[in-house]
């Protein structure tokens, strides 16, 4: 029998939605702005995805209280609570259970957390067992996470049924407080043994540059704006393909930020969930203009949180606009998204292809995720 260690990082993702691009020392900012928990709901998804009857195979440990026991105790499924935090959890709460975890021989640990919670976790175990992120954060770099909750379950469920390999993959993380001045800065902090099955697992993010990159993002960007309506609201999501559009319209957008364009001109800056909201509120015409994570291919879902289930509601899918350089897209298997909402993400599955702008009046169609989840 498998001994899996299960444990939630209760602030993962909270400042995501409200626009802060990660919770690290901002949690009390967050709460202020209105921010909600988000990985009670994703842990739930991951169980409610999970064939009980092969998860009853498997012994459960697992944290008390919102680190875990919250959510095991409305599964039905035998575990026991082999660490206590005392008050709120934090990265040592984190990497204190995980060594509890390792003493009590635990096989594999399952977490509910972000790039941080991936850090913690590793700082504590290394490779000395596998480990398998259920994406709660706001960005996800690393290479430890499934795809979304349904997909770590899908993994898990392989694992203990002896079929699912492991690998070698980068933990990785950005500077918080860089990213919010717009920097984009980041390091791989180690190595760690995930589970692993490609339609399953993401990989890490992966950066595409050269000079004719830059040539062909400016060739997407007059493409866009060629089209562009003066009576229609464009969203601008964050990176660098997206940014040319804003360069080559004079603007001075956000590198990793969502910006709001009408008419030609800026109309909103680093926006948050409620400000978006507000600004299609009565809109008749929207669109959103993503680009897909380099090597992970995600366009919704890291990064990119204040783009809610209420927003692409509002919004409609035949109205997002993927832009992206060849080079990019070679590196990408699919297009990825996780929206945190369910039936949202199958509406996604089901259109199968999005097209994308890859160069002047130039588009092709990519594939969407996987077709099973």
């Amino acid at each position: 029998m498998k001994t899996v260690g299960f444990l939630i990082n209760p602030i993962a993702g909270m400042g995501g939605r409200v626009g802060l691009k990660g919770t690290d020392g901002m949690l009390e900012e967050a709460r202020r702005r209105g921010a909600a928990p988000v990985t009670p709901q994703r842990a739930a998804r991951f169980f409610d995805s999970l064939d009980r009857d092969v998860a009853a195979q498997a012994r459960w440990l697992t944290c008390a209280g919102l680190m875990g026991a919250d959510t095991m105790k409305d599964t039905g499924l035998e575990y026991d609570t082999v660490y206590t935090p005392k008050g709120g959890s934090s990265g040592a709460d984190t990497r204190r259970a995980c060594e509890l975890f390792l003493e009590r021989g635990c096989d594999l640990i399952v977490f509910c957390g972000g790039d941080g919670t991936a850090r913690d976790v590793n700082a504590a175990v290394g490779r000395s067992v596998p480990v398998l992120g259920i994406p709660s954060g706001v960005k996800m770099l690393s290479g430890v996470f499934a795809i979304n909750p349904s997909a770590g379950a899908e993994l898990l469920e392989l694992y203990l049924a002896g079929s699912a390999e492991t690998q070698e993959a980068e933990v990785v993380d950005l500077d918080e407080e860089e990213y919010r001045h717009d920097r984009f800065s980041f390091k791989v902090f180690g190595t760690a043994l995930t589970l692993f099955e490609g339609n399953y697992t993401q990989s890490s993010k992966m950066l595409i540059r050269g000079a004719r990159e830059d040539d062909i993002k400016d060739d997407i960007a007059r493409t866009v704006i060629e089209d562009m309506d003066d009576g229609t609201l464009y969203l601008l999501g964050p990176g660098s393909t997206v940014r040319s559009i804003a360069e080559r319209l004079g603007i001075d957008n956000t590198l990793l930020g969502i910006d709001a364009v009408k008419g030609k001109e800026l109309v909103g800056r680093d926006l948050n969930e409620e400000r978006i909201l507000g600004l299609i509120e009565g809109e008749q015409n929207v669109m959103l203009i993503l680009s897909p994570i380099g090597a992970q291919g995600f366009v919704i879902g890291r990064g990119n949180l204040q783009i809610s289930p209420a927003v692409l509601e509002r919004i409609s899918i035949e109205n997002i606009l993927i832009v992206s350089t060849p080079a990019k897209l070679k590196t990408i298997r699919h297009l990825l998204v996780d929206t945190g909402d369910a039936n949202l993400d199958k509406k996604f599955m089901e259109k199968q292809y999005l097209p994308v702008i890859i160069g002047y009046r130039t588009s092709t169609l990519k594939n969407i995720g996987i077709q099973n989840l």
